[in-house]
């Protein structure tokens, strides 16, 4: 499934409501992060790995822990743990890919 268009992530997702994300007067950090997402048309919140500008895009994998407990790992590294009540487990291409930027 091909992703959604830029602008309609940008009004689906509520980043600024993002858990885990540096804020923007943060001092940079670096390397893989794990978010997340809200998202104001779905029940849930959705799972985002940040990479740092430049690199490549991580390997997401998700491994399951025990019952509906899966763990979300970026090139080997575990980002986030997520235990879901109901419904499917997450998979890789649930997972969204975030570059973080440079610092100016």
């Amino acid at each position: 499934m091909a992703p959604p268009p830029h602008d309609q992530m940008r009004d689906r997702y509520e980043w600024s409501q993002a858990k885990s994300l540096m804020p923007v007067q943060a001092k940079c950090e670096r390397g893989l992060q794990g978010a997340l997402v809200p998202d104001s048309t779905e029940d849930m919140d959705h799972i985002a790995v940040v990479y740092d500008k430049g690199e490549t895009p991580p390997h997401i994998t998700i491994k399951q822990v025990s019952g509906s407990v899966h763990q979300v790992l970026a090139d080997g590294i575990a980002v986030a743990i997520i235990a879901r009540a109901s419904g499917k487990a997450p998979s890789a291409a649930d997972v969204l890919l975030v570059e973080r930027r440079s610092p100016s």
